[in-house]
């Protein structure tokens, strides 16, 4: 049983190391909307997200008053569009018409952002798929709170690489299309694999199928709570440095185990997961790269970066698995480099490369996160960049995601400010090299020896 005494336990954690509930999530069902008619179909869709999430950013804020819980996020995800779509969306600019139904809906229940926009290709791609995904720079650049993502490949069916082609082409024509917000539209669009039917965070969230009609997901994260109990223990063995990493872990689950259970019973809606993803944003003393330097590297990228990355990921999930029984999600450690000043520092110093990125990207909880690059990048370039992160995820067996942000006008050495919890970022180089020969071949990447296990 979770009581209020566990939370009280941490209450330091809440007010001077930036423990917070980053994201309650509620994910909607619209298979049930779906109708041959565009407009039909936008107005059931805005109904039954506005009749079902009416109450949810007022939940949120009352047990965060009641609970002395910071709750920064209240968001929600739908079915993958291009699934409800399919018999009314004939163009691309049918599904932007659904964007807009969609953020209408975001905008009438207060969420801050809502995913789902998206669509699951990992093996081929229906028309309507290939519709979804075409309109998707339009839709980014029309629509203040959707956002997209789509999922290129998986451990069991390989990679779609003509989806790969096709996304890396999308990118590119989402930061021409938001050019004016200095590519902002790219931070709202995620290519996964291995893609999670129940992650609360965004932009990478959608409810996937195998999902109740709706669900309440809890994301948590306290990278700054993490980093003050290791400083507690410095220089200590391996084995007391993650003792202390689980123990931590365990105590933030608990706060999310609570906000998840009171907001499933106030809403009427079944719980789902708690994820437990140490996210950093760009306030001092809640990043993962301090963590990692806490650990004992000079700066993140430094050798020993993915080994202590990978015992950071692994703690902190043990830890959130003894908390509560139904950990989900993504959960583990987050390293987007906008979001976290100590990343945005090691790129600055030179401490950290995309390649580097890449090798962290292995053992973290995603991908490549929140990267600015130069907006001259050729789209074959970004779909190589895709393509390389969709086969860690595929051997590996886990969930990796490519957000990255060719700013239109800006070079290497130059900075972006994208504001909020998004941050800001040094574009950084990109190999040179071309892939052109490589990404344009049609069809697919098997799936490795490894999937065949029925």
């Amino acid at each position: 049983m979770i009581n209020i005494y566990e939370v009280l336990e941490t209450n330091q954690m809440i007010e001077q190391e930036n423990l917070d509930v980053r994201t309650i999530t509620m994910g909607i069902n619209l298979l049930d909307c779906a109708d041959a008619d565009v407009d039909a179909l936008c107005s059931k869709v805005y109904d039954k997200i506005t009749r079902l999430a009416k109450d949810l950013v007022k939940t949120g804020e009352d047990i965060s008053k009641e609970y002395g819980i910071p709750i920064v996020n209240k968001r929600v995800s739908i079915t993958p569009i291009s699934l409800v779509g399919g018999a009314a969306c004939r163009t691309p600019e049918d599904y932007v018409k659904v964007a807009h139904a969609l953020d209408r809906a975001a905008c009438e229940v207060g969420i801050n952002f809502l995913g789902g926009y998206s669509a699951v290709v990992s093996k081929g791609m229906t028309r309507s798929d290939e519709l979804l995904i075409r309109s998707i720079p339009q839709a980014l650049a029309e629509t203040e709170r959707i956002c997209s993502s789509v999922n290129v490949g998986s451990t069991k069916t390989g990679i779609n690489m003509d989806a790969v082609r096709l996304m890396g082409e999308t990118v590119l024509e989402t930061a021409r299309r938001t050019q004016d917000r200095d590519s902002l539209g790219c931070a709202k669009l995620v290519v996964l694999c291995n893609a999670p039917d129940d992650n609360p965070f965004m932009a990478g969230a959608f409810h996937g199928v195998s999902e109740p009609d709706a669900v309440i997901n809890v994301g948590v994260s306290g990278p700054g709570v993490v980093k003050h109990a290791l400083s507690q223990i410095r220089g200590a063995s391996f084995e007391v440095l993650c003792e202390t990493i689980k123990r931590t872990a365990f105590k933030i689950t608990r706060v999310g185990q609570l906000v998840a259970q009171e907001a499933s019973r106030r809403l009427g809606v079944p719980f789902g997961i708690i994820d437990l993803s140490l996210a950093p944003t760009p306030a001092v003393g809640d990043s993962v790269a301090e963590i990692l330097e806490e650990i004992g590297l000079e700066h993140a990228g430094a050798p020993g970066t993915t080994a202590a990355l990978a015992l950071l990921n692994d703690q902190v999930k043990k830890g959130g698995v003894m908390a509560s029984s139904y950990v989900g999600g993504l959960s583990g450690a987050f390293i987007p480099v906008s979001e976290d000043q100590g990343m945005i520092d090691a790129v600055e110093c030179g401490a950290l490369t995309l390649e580097k990125l890449e090798a962290m990207t292995c053992v973290c909880s995603v991908g490549l996160d929140m990267i600015a690059i130069p907006g001259d990048t050729p789209a074959t370039t970004i779909s190589g960049i895709i393509a390389d992160e969709a086969a860690i995820g595929m051997v590996n067996q886990k969930t990796t995601a490519v957000r990255i942000i060719p700013v239109v006008g800006k070079t290497v050495g130059d900075t972006v400010e994208f504001g909020g919890l998004l941050g800001h970022a040094p574009v950084m180089p990109v190999n040179t090299f071309a892939c052109d020969a490589f990404v344009n071949r049609v069809g697919r990447i098997p799936a490795p020896i490894h999937s065949f296990k029925n």
